[in-house]
């Protein structure tokens, strides 16, 4: 009883603090009355009520509904769940097969949680607040609840200049403007990136970074959305959603920090999938390689050039006439494609190519599979729905259909197979937002709109220079070779099958039905939009929003959640076909959770200085807000031709992206292989050096992102909190917990301006101290191919006392362990090893590295034996002359210190199988 009457104190308490905000009169919502609270129950952690319109219905978008639920669980001490939908349950949610929800932790009480719930009756109205000092960090009262069977609002009151991040995907400021914004969740086909656009994903969380705390919002809603931003005058500030449907379900996550905010959203949305070792090495390509010989001669010529490639990939050039799950006879023969695969896994190298969700409309396997299981999208007359993407007329799969996964493990089992297929090593999906970019709405005639797709093929040619080492297909005739055999897959006899479904019916939360799919009256801002919402603003250059899955469910609901759907069943048919490796799938459309099953490449960029910045803000906002730790954007850019000093730039800067490829668009843009340049050359193999000798460090900040959410790219406030200058800075970032990576990124310049709050620093090349006062220091002469890098004070490092042309061969090098001696003398760190590709682990090692000021320790768990040593310690910033250094006790030989930096080098020679100590003696 008397935690009830806690509930009612507080409601009471609320009505004196908090009011509707007068809106403008010409405003069409001004007139809606908003919901009032009745039947209001609690329990220690949880409340509901029932809610009704307070009000003549004002109807401005669709019909709003008289009666909605109210949940309110505390999941934990530091999340709230609170959800309002109809009673019936028939308003769409996100299913659970697609974004599981959170089980609540047993035995809460929300008076012991961090946050609190507080509402107010009549009109309703609901705020977030924290608990120890009543901080308000989510208040509806700033506007009136609208719930419309096809639209929904919800406005909070914000502070004065909040520093808010996420909200995406976009390529806007980190820190997100506040004024006159507007962010636009609707995936689409988004080439070149552009500011101000809805782009590929949908992301609809945010985090606020205050002084006194970080917290952060989930809206759990898929369907297209305006998030407006705005103030008037520098006052009542406030964040409104404007979403086409669904219901208004948010987590509140308490932080108080950053990185607390982030483990918090990792444990909603699913923590993010740990990947295979090799997948951090580089990666190279581009749309527009001629042949099965131009794909084997780039990888030739990254070998001669002595850079290192792990990865070798290939866009939709080999495929038969753009159509997925064919091969070029021509140009991309099985043989060919096979002696290629061959050739890398001989040489501990992976071969990687795209995959689209649209299948050709055409007399080929693909299709007639497709259709024997019916798993196509349809018409409301049971017909496909036919677009238009790269092979020409198509069909888009139905990610909802019982027997989708069937097909899609089938196709992959086959064309992907060792024996018979291109045996690939990861995936690369596209175009899947979905994107049905020639056809403009409503499409209804998709053959006009494929005059000119697919486009012409290259020509044909035979193999004009040798390539040593490669097979006889790949060498100029003249030879005394045999030509591999072809292996051509046997097509199956055409059959178009069209069956009638149950249409949408009404039942759990499959749709209001009555709606107006194609034409909803309010139209989000959505770039790819005619007009605005007149004409198809959210179906033009995608598939129809009219359509239904064949579980009922409607494209206008589920658009945002296509290619992430497709992520899941792409990875679970990777996994099909090598059961025990861990799958790495790259996906253009996410969506929150994506994470947890896939990485992401930043879109088609253009090869420009201000994309080069951007790439920056877009990977910080993936790595450590979204929970899409394996991320990069196109090294060089993708779209126009590069340049020289840019490549060089960007070759540099994207060593430090936990994804790294040069991906390059078609000709006539010019090459931008890494060895084009005598110059790039060098930058990449001294950043891919660097790189590979620091792969087990942030392979390891990638197991603990996927252990419990802490996020293996930081941005600077995510480490200084406290340091407000930190709060709008998007062009240096932490590469892991410890290495400051602060780019040049002004054109014809050599000079950045690094931020150092107040710490201790050391140079990552010379291992010279830098005390850090909070303001900027100049570094100059940075030549094109360097980057400055720098070694956070308290954090321990292990790398590789050598980089090799492999990951594979990174992985037999010995460890030195870099001890940066933080500002109270002390530092800490950790190692994760394990085989580098199995799903599930037989043994594992982790390691705790802490040093007191005299003595490093290293203890851990060694179950995985890497068969390496630790070589050396590397001690920095150590003060005045050691007398001495042991090892176990014992004193050490041959160590030395640097007279102008202090740093200090311990011999070790331990193998990292056991506990050891090292101690600096003064």
């Amino acid at each position: 009883m008397g935690f009830v009457l806690s509930w009612l104190v507080v409601a009471l308490a609320t009505v004196s603090t908090s009011s509707i905000v007068p809106r403008d009169s010409n405003d069409p919502l001004a007139s809606c009355p908003g919901y009032k609270a009745s039947n209001v129950k609690t329990t220690s952690s949880s409340l509901t009520a029932d809610l009704s319109l307070a009000g003549a219905a004002c109807n401005v978008y669709s019909d709003d509904l008289k009666s909605l639920t109210l949940q309110v669980t505390y999941d934990n001490n530091d999340r709230i769940h609170v959800k309002i939908q109809d009673p019936a349950n028939s308003v769409y949610q996100i299913p659970a097969s697609v974004l599981p929800r959170p089980d609540p932790s047993s035995g809460v009480s929300a008076k012991n949680a961090n946050i609190q719930f507080n509402y107010k009756a009549s009109p309703f109205s609901f705020t977030i607040t924290r608990t120890k000092t009543g901080e308000v960090l989510f208040d509806t009262s700033a506007a009136s609840i609208v719930f419309e069977s096809q639209y929904l609002r919800l406005r909070t009151a914000l502070p004065e200049n909040p520093n808010l991040y996420g909200l995406g995907e976009h390529s806007d400021p980190f820190r997100l403007n506040t004024t006159d914004y507007i962010r636009t969740l609707w995936s689409q086909d988004a080439y070149a990136i552009p500011n101000g656009a809805n782009l590929y994903g949908n992301h609809p969380v945010y985090f606020e970074q205050r002084v006194t705390g970080t917290h952060g919002v989930f809206f759990v809603n898929s369907n297209g959305m305006d998030i407006k931003l705005n103030n008037t005058n520098g006052k009542n500030q406030y964040l409104e959603y404007n979403t086409l449907g669904g219901v208004l379900d948010f987590y509140f996550m308490a932080g108080p920090t950053p990185v607390a905010v982030s483990q918090q959203y990792a444990k909603v949305v699913g923590l993010p999938a740990m990947q295979a070792y090799w997948t951090f090495g580089f990666h190279n390509c581009r749309y527009g390689y001629q042949d099965a010989y131009a794909v084997a001669e780039t990888v030739y010529n990254y070998s001669k050039a002595g850079i290192p490639l792990e990865v070798m990939w290939t866009d939709i050039d080999y495929m038969d006439r753009r159509r997925v799950f064919s091969l070029d006879p021509d140009r991309f023969p099985l043989s060919m494609m096979q002696d290629l695969n061959h050739y890398l896994h001989s040489h501990n190298q992976k071969q990687i190519v795209m995959v689209d969700p649209a299948v050709a409309y055409q007399d080929y396997p693909p299709y007639n599979n497709g259709a024997q299981d019916d798993i196509w999208l349809k018409r409301s007359n049971g017909s496909y729905w036919l677009g238009v993407v790269w092979p020409g007329v198509t069909v888009f799969p139905d990610w909802f259909h019982t027997k989708i996964q069937q097909y899609w493990n089938s196709e992959f089992s086959t064309f992907f197979s060792p024996q018979n297929g291109v045996d690939i090593d990861g995936l690369w999906i596209d175009m899947n937002e979905p994107s049905n970019f020639p056809c403009n709405f409503p499409c209804d005639n998709p053959y006009a709109a494929a005059v000119g797709y697919p486009p012409e093929p290259p020509a044909v040619r035979a193999p004009p220079r040798p390539l040593p080492g490669f097979p006889c297909a790949f060498q100029p005739s003249g030879t005394n070779c045999q030509k591999t055999a072809r292996r051509d897959v046997v097509p199956s006899s055409f059959q178009l099958v069209t069956r009638i479904e149950e249409r949408q019916t009404s039942g759990a939360q499959l749709g209001l039905p009555g709606r107006d799919l194609l034409y909803p009256k309010y139209a989000i801002h959505n770039a790819a939009g005619t007009d605005n919402g007149v004409g198809g603003g959210i179906s033009n250059h995608t598939v129809n929003v009219d359509l239904l899955h064949q579980n009922g469910l409607a494209m206008y609901d589920t658009h945002n959640l296509y290619g992430t759907m497709m992520s899941t069943a792409s990875r679970d048919a990777m996994v099909n076909r090598r059961p025990t490796e861990r799958p790495l799938v790259i996906t253009r459309s996410t969506f929150a959770g994506a994470g947890a099953k896939v990485g992401h490449w930043l879109g088609d960029n253009v090869s420009d200085w201000p994309h080069y910045r951007w790439s920056i803000r877009t990977m910080l906002a993936f790595a450590s807000i979204y929970q899409v730790p394996m991320v990069g954007s196109d090294v060089c850019g993708y779209a126009d031709n590069t340049t020289e000093q840019l490549c060089n730039r960007w070759a540099t800067l994207g060593a430090f992206s936990p994804f790294y490829r040069n991906h390059n668009g078609y000709q006539p843009n010019i090459a931008q292989e890494f060895y084009q340049w005598a110059s790039v050359t060098a930058a990449a193999k001294k950043v891919i050096d660097i790189r590979y000798r620091l792969l087990d460090y942030i392979y390891t900040a990638l197991y603990h992102q996927a252990t419990d959410g802490t996020p293996l790219i930081n941005p600077m406030f995510y480490l200084y909190p406290q340091d407000s200058k930190t709060f709008g800075l998007e062009l240096q970032y932490f590469y892991g917990p410890s290495l400051l990576v602060s780019p040049v990124t002004e054109e014809n310049s050599k000079t950045v301006q690094v931020y150092l709050p107040k710490d201790t620093f050391y140079d990552f090349y010379t291992h010279a101290k830098v005390l850090g006062s909070g303001a900027h220091i100049e570094l100059s002469d940075v030549d094109y191919g360097s980057i400055p890098l720098h070694y956070r004070g308290g954090v321990i490092v292990p790398q590789r006392v050598a980089s090799a042309m492999t990951t594979a061969d990174v992985r037999r090098q010995d460890f030195e362990i870099v001890v940066p001696i933080g500002s109270d003398g002390t530092a800490s760190g950790e190692l994760y090893l394990d085989d580098g590709i199995s799903l599930v682990q037989k043994a594992t090692t982790y390691v705790k590295f802490s040093f007191d000021g005299r003595t490093l320790s290293m203890k851990g768990t060694y179950g995985y034996n890497a068969g390496v040593s630790v070589a050396r310690i590397i001690f920095l910033g150590v003060a005045g002359r050691p007398s001495g250094c042991d090892v176990d006790g014992q004193g050490a030989r041959g160590w030395g210190q640097n007279s102008t930096t202090g740093a200090v080098v311990v011999p070790v020679g331990k193998p990292l199988t056991k506990d050891f100590t090292v101690s600096v003696n003064h």
